[in-house]
This record gives C-alpha cells, sequence and structure tokens, in this order.
C-alpha cells in the first residue's frame, strides 16, 4: 500500500500536465501504466497487478510525480532543524555540557566516540545549523543534507541519555532527504540549474517518505496495544491539564485519563497512516492529527515534533497541493513563489509503455526500488528486534528512541544509592546520586549503569578511592506499580559482565504478578487526608530496605500488606517481625533496616506525615491571617518589629529577621508570580515566549562567534573571555533580579 502513496479519484497525474514536453527518451504513449479505472486503482492509486512482477514495481516506483509537495517538506523540515539546534540540540547551552577540562561521565552508543574540544564543538554546530537552512532554502542541496547529517548523527551517537523517539525521527527524514530530489521545485539550486527546476521525481520519493510516517503512528499504536497503557496506567495524571478540562464537563478524570488520553491516543496513532492515505478519510484524519499534534506541543516539551509532523501530512495529499496554493496567491506575489506551471519531465521517472520492457529499465532503478523495500522492512524489523540486543534489555526492551514506544511508560524513582568500597582499604562510603553526570537516564538502563560504573572506577582513584567497587541500589516504580529493586545491589557493577547481545545478569525483573495490586494502592491512596503520603514498597526475598527516617517526619509507620519482613532498629539494636496486615512505628531521626524473610517477594507500605512541612504551613497560614487583619483594621494590636516586614515595610535597623517572616515572604512572591502568570493576557504571554527564545537564539549566535574567533585568532585574555560570556548570558533589565524593599537577602 505504502509503495504508490494515497490514492486518487482524480485523473491520472500525466493528465494534470497539459502541454507537457516528451523526456528525451524513447517517445511513449501518454496513457501511463497502472492508471486504469479499478476498483484497486480507485482506492490505492495503483492496479494490484503492479505488485506481481519485479519489473512491474520497479515501473511503479518510477511513475512521475509532482515534485511540490516533497519540496514544500523540505523546506519546512529544514526550518523545523534550523530551529531545534539551539534548542533541543543544545547549542543554546553546549559550554553547560562539553566545557573543556570538565570531569563528567558520559554515554555514548560506541565506545570511542568523544567529544571534541569546546571549540570545535560549536563549529559542528555552526555546520549543522547552515546545513538545515540549506536544506530549507534548497541551496547547495546535498552538501547541505550531509553538512546537517553528519553532525546530527554524531552527536545523537555521542549522548544516549538524549536519545527519544522524535530526535531519531529526525535523523531518519534528514537521510531519506539527502537521497531524495527534494530540490526540484522552490529551490535555490532550481535557480542556477534549469535542468533540474520544477521538474517530476519518481514515485519512491513520496512513498519512502509515507512509509515512514505511517510506522510511526502504526507502530506506536501497536505498542500502544500494551496492558498498561489500555488500562490507563501510562499517563495516569495527564487528565488533570487544563487541555483536557472540556472532556472533564462531561467525564470524571478517571475515565477522561481511559478514555481520551489512552483510549483516544491508542485509535489515533493505530489508525492515522490509514487515514490520511485514502483521499475520503484524508479531511478528518487531518483534523485530528492536527489536533493531537498542537495538543502534544503543550501537554510535552518534545520540540519541534509536533511541527514535524504536521509538515509531514502534506505529504499523504495530492503532490500539487502547493504548487495549487501559489496559482491563488496575487499575482505581484507569485514573482517570489516557486513555479505554478505544470513539472516537466525528468530522465529519473518512466514513461509510457516503450520503456516497459524490462530492457526500458536501467540499473540505478531497480537499486532504487530495492533499496525502498528493503529500508522500509528493515524499519518494520528494528522495532521488534530486541531479541538480538539483549543486553539493552530493561524491564521495557531495547534503547529508548527507536521502538516508537512513545509514552507508554512513565517512571518514578523513589530511592537511589551508590555505595563503594576501596578495595584495598576495605573503607565504605557513599556517593550523591548522578555525581559527575549530567542526565538522569542512567538510573533505568542497565548499558547506561554499566558504563556509569566503570567512568566511575577511573575517577575516585583521585579522590584516594582505590580499585573501587560500586554497587547500586536503584528503586523505581513503572506506570503506577509498586517501587522496587531495579538491579541487584549485591553485585560490583565495576566487574560485573554486560554485552549488548546477551541478557543481563544482575537486572532484576520487574514484579508483574503484583501488577493487578495498583488498583488497591490507588483505593488506599484515596483513603489518606492531605497531610499523609504513602510509598508502596516490594522487595525480594533475601534482600533488605536500609532506611532513614527523617526528624521531619515524626508520624512514620510501615504496614505490611504481603509476606513476611522482619524490621530492623539499628540503633536500638531491636528486630520486629511484621507478616500480612500487620504494622508498627518507626523512630524518627534514626536508620532501620526492612529483611524480606517469606519465600515470596514482600509487599509492604511507608505512612509518613511531615510534622516539620505541616507546622510551618500553620504558622505560615497565621502570618497570613494577621496580614489580613492588620490591612482590613480587625487587629488592634502593634506588629512587633521583626513582623513589619509582611506589610511590605522595611526591617528596623537593629533588629534581626525573622526566618519564619522571609519564608512566608518568599512564597507569597512566588504565589503573585503565578498569579500574574496566570491573569496574564495573550499578548504577554506571546512576548513572554519570544522574549525567552529571543535570548536563547542570542546567546547561540554570540558563543557560536566567539568559539570561531577562538579557532581563527586564539582565544583572548581570561578577563576578556569572561565580559564577552557575560555579555551573551545577559537577558535583559526585565529579566534581572528585583529584590524587593526590605526583604533581607539570605
Amino acid at each position: 500500500m505504502a509503495a504508490a502513496g494515497p490514492a486518487r479519484r482524480r485523473r491520472p497525474e500525466r493528465e494534470e500536465a497539459p502541454g507537457e514536453q516528451r523526456p528525451p527518451c524513447p517517445a511513449a504513449p501518454a496513457k501511463v501504466p497502472g492508471t486504469g479505472t479499478g476498483l484497486a486503482q480507485r482506492l490505492l492509486g495503483f492496479e494490484l497487478r503492479d505488485l506481481t512482477r519485479w519489473h512491474r514495481f520497479v515501473r511503479l516506483l518510477h511513475r512521475p510525480t509532482d515534485p511540490a509537495a516533497l519540496g514544500a517538506f523540505r523546506a519546512a523540515f529544514g526550518l523545523l532543524m534550523a530551529l531545534d539546534v539551539p534548542q533541543e540540540r543544545g547549542l543554546g547551552h553546549l559550554d553547560h555540557r562539553f566545557l573543556d577540562g570538565l570531569e563528567v561521565c558520559r554515554f555514548p552508543l560506541l565506545p570511542f566516540l568523544q567529544p571534541l574540544p569546546l571549540d570545535w564543538m560549536y563549529l559542528l554546530y555552526a555546520v549543522m545549523f547552515l546545513g538545515a537552512l540549506g536544506v530549507m532554502a534548497g541551496c547547495c542541496y546535498r552538501l547541505s543534507c550531509a553538512a546537517f547529517l553528519g553532525p546530527y548523527w554524531y552527536l545523537l551517537l555521542l549522548d544516549k541519555t538524549t536519545w527519544n523517539n522524535h530526535s531519531y525521527l529526525y535523523g531518519l527524514l534528514a537521510f531519506q532527504l539527502a537521497l531524495l530530489g527534494a530540490d526540484r521545485y522552490g529551490s535555490v539550486d532550481g535557480l542556477f540549474r534549469p535542468q533540474k527546476r520544477n521538474t517530476h521525481v519518481p514515485l519512491w520519493n513520496y512513498t519512502l517518505l509515507r512509509a515512514q510516517i505511517f510506522i510511526v503512528y502504526f507502530i506506536a499504536g501497536l505498542k500502544k496495544l500494551d496492558a498498561d497503557w489500555v488500562g490507563g496506567y501510562s499517563m495516569g495524571s495527564l487528565g488533570r491539564h487544563w487541555l483536557f478540562a472540556p472532556f472533564r464537563l462531561v467525564l470524571s478524570e478517571e475515565m477522561t485519563s481511559l478514555l481520551v488520553v489512552h483510549g483516544g491516543g491508542l485509535v489515533l496513532d493505530l489508525s492515522a497512516g490509514f487515514l490520511l492515505f485514502f483521499d475520503a478519510t484524508r479531511p478528518f484524519a487531518l483534523f485530528f492529527v492536527t489536533y493531537f499534534h498542537c495538543m502534544n506541543s503543550q501537554l510535552f516539551s518534545i520540540g519541534m515534533f509536533p511541527y514535524t509532523m504536521l509538515a509531514s501530512s502534506g505529504l499523504f495529499c495530492h503532490p500539487s497541493w502547493p504548487r495549487r496554493l501559489c496559482a491563488r496567491c496575487p499575482p505581484w506575489l507569485r514573482g517570489v513563489l516557486p513555479s505554478t506551471q505544470p513539472p516537466r519531465p525528468s530522465p529519473d521517472c518512466h514513461y509510457g509503455e516503450q520503456g516497459a520492457r524490462r530492457g526500458g529499465l536501467r540499473l540505478r532503478q531497480h537499486l532504487a526500488a530495492a533499496f525502498t523495500l528493503l529500508y522500509v522492512l528493515e524499519q518494520l524489523f528494528l522495532p521488534y528486534s530486541h531479541f538480538i540486543t539483549q543486553g539493552y534489555n530493561n524491564w521495557t526492551n531495547g534503547l529508548y528512541g527507536y521502538s516508537w514506544d512513545m509514552m507508554v511508560h512513565s517512571r518514578f524513582h523513589q530511592h537511589v544509592k551508590i555505595t563503594y568500597r576501596d578495595g584495598l582499604t576495605g573503607e565504605v562510603g557513599y556517593l550523591k546520586p548522578g555525581v559527575f553526570t549530567q542526565s538522569r537516564r542512567w538510573k533505568d538502563h542497565a548499558d547506561m549503569l554499566k558504563q556509569y560504573s566503570a567512568c566511575l572506577s577511573r575517577l575516585l582513584p583521585r579522590y584516594n578511592v582505590s580499585q573501587p567497587q560500586l554497587y547500586f541500589d536503584v528503586w523505581v516504580s513503572i506506570n503506577d506499580r509498586f517501587q522496587q529493586r531495579l538491579v541487584d545491589p549485591r553485585v560490583d557493577l565495576v566487574r560485573a559482565p554486560w554485552s549488548p547481545w546477551a541478557p543481563t545478569p544482575w537486572l532484576l525483573p520487574l514484579l508483574l504478578e503484583l501488577s493487578p495490586w495498583r488498583q488497591r494502592l490507588q483505593e488506599l491512596e484515596n483513603q489518606l487526608d492531605g497531610h499523609t503520603d504513602a510509598v508502596f514498597i516490594a522487595d525480594f526475598p533475601g534482600l533488605h530496605l536500609e532506611n532513614f527516617v527523617s526528624e521531619d517526619l515524626g508520624n512514620t509507620s510501615l504496614r505490611v500488606l504481603r509476606g513476611r519482613v522482619l524490621v530492623e532498629l539499628v540503633e536500638q539494636q531491636r528486630n520486629h517481625s511484621l507478616g500480612e496486615g500487620e504494622g508498627m512505628q518507626l523512630p524518627p531521626g534514626q536508620y532501620h533496616k526492612v529483611h524480606t524473610v517469606s519465600a515470596e517477594p514482600s509487599c509492604y507500605m511507608y505512612l509518613y506525615v511531615n510534622t516539620t512541612a505541616l507546622a510551618l504551613e500553620r504558622n505560615l497560614t497565621r502570618l497570613q491571617e494577621l496580614r489580613d487583619r492588620v490591612r482590613n483594621g480587625t487587629e488592634t494590636e502593634p506588629l512587633p518589629p521583626e513582623l513589619r516586614p509582611i506589610l511590605g515595610e522595611p526591617i528596623p535597623a537593629g533588629t534581626p529577621a525573622d526566618p519564619l517572616v522571609t519564608t512566608f515572604l518568599r512564597r507569597q512572591r512566588r504565589l503573585e508570580e503565578q498569579q500574574r502568570r496566570h491573569e496574564a493576557g495573550l499578548a504577554q504571554r506571546l512576548h513572554h515566549f519570544l522574549l525567552k527564545k529571543f535570548y536563547l537564539f542570542r546567546r547561540s549566535a554570540l558563543m557560536t562567534l566567539i568559539s570561531l574567533r577562538n579557532l581563527a585568532l586564539g582565544r583572548p585574555p581570561l578577563q576578556q573571555l569572561a565580559q564577552e560570556v557575560a555579555f551573551a548570558n545577559w537577558r535583559g533589565e526585565e529579566e534581572e533580579p528585583r529584590p524587593e524593599q526590605g526583604t533581607p537577602e539570605l
């Protein structure tokens, strides 16, 4: 189906270009093969017999097609990628990631990949940015594609922590565009190369892109057939967003999440590719996918992805739609717009019956057809290839980013502990989770944990830790399940085996048998008051959880839901055995250990009240009530000097600042700022958004110019360089902090 693109009920494309000249190849009848009026032709745009022989299939893929829609997508994609470079690709804060001499652990896919020096990284980004602009304009097209594609894939493979599905998709689309004739319409190259300007492109140019977008939608829908998505656990809190307020007028929040968020997302992904393909259903598809991607742009921080998908929708429409749109513009404007004349013949396409013989097809056309077929098959296979790269499988299969399992899994980390042991002295210590890293993604992937431990083993000897052994205790909940361990905390990951082709032996399994507990866990949470929180834990037999109850949590208890545990109070040197339904109070300010002693995994819950926060909230409420009484005149007693700042008055000289008053004023400023933003009009919000983007692009440009100057002329004195960076960081007077009068700074 994807081979020929969308079905057409209009006249054959060859007949839509009256007065068209014959191609510089053997003469052929005007009728293009496969343009009959059969049912398959009306529905699919080609006859089924075109798929029964290889030479017919090759002719079909080289059917002459209008290049207008392809050129429009090229321009939109190049523009979006140029906007993406300073933002999601990170040009705006490149010096924070790749500062020379920075001790940081990185996670490349290939171990030999290393970042360049900072100034050269800026040069690389500049090349990528100019390449994106060149793709947009169709200027030096092949060179621009290479200039964008090379740095893009280098940066993508350099850091697995930045991987996601849409970044992978950008790389695929850029690779495809580099092979296509997307510069034959609306391009700068066409102005200087008349033989290329406004000429047909073979149908496989559209087939490749349409198939890629179809796969993104359809495979994403298949991945959403997961029980967690169908059950409404993947994005359980999304139904609270203001975008779903209209649905909550007729549905409860729970049903909005289940039917609209999860059910609607599943149906749209499964059907969007098919609905876009057929002429009769395309208007409905365009409406729903536009609504869907516009919502996603507000729900998630996913950069240019919604707009890229919106731009790709035009590929499914009739290829001549940009030409017809330009023809509707005023005459004075058409002079700067692409041509509205019919496309001219191209030697890359196949015309007429005379060239239909096997000998009429060139080797290049056979190779193009074979590549199209193999590429589509590879893209269909890759999301399900995890049985090959088993070392990258965790609780979810494969490296996140190429499987199109978008938003299917949500994670929440409750506890991460890194223990090191000196291999010579036996000294034991603890590391702050995430030390020497710039990302949190390593906590969910065994391959990154292995890379992280190897990196720490190289860095810790600089801090007098010889031959370090590293043990990770990572607790995570996936899709509202119990918090449980990801890896075995008894295994030294520095020396632990890992291979991309074999299962990871020290990875603990996800306790799927406990999934039915999620409904009960939600019921238990709903029974709690607003000051009590709960944490649900599941642990394996023979393991224990060491935990510390902060003194702020003055009311903390543990209750067993399943199995049997032994609670060891470390300082009191006492043990308590608890079975199902039993519980105990835990002393604050002390360590305790919870040992799982049953033969099956244990399940228990912590109930805790942050008594310190509760007392602080009560005190802040009293200050708020006091200020209201003073302002409305019901408070007759004069305020003490240390409380005068709550009325906006300066604190008297010599009077020490009250920490509670300082906290109150800070919270009031935060609440006022939130209220101001909430009440801001559309013009104010747009101004704030554009100003934020302006300073991001300004910093990107200035830092790039500084680095290019450094490469060309050498680095200036450190003081001058610091002044230049400070100027690049400047965000305007309205972005500078404005401490309130009478508010002491801590």
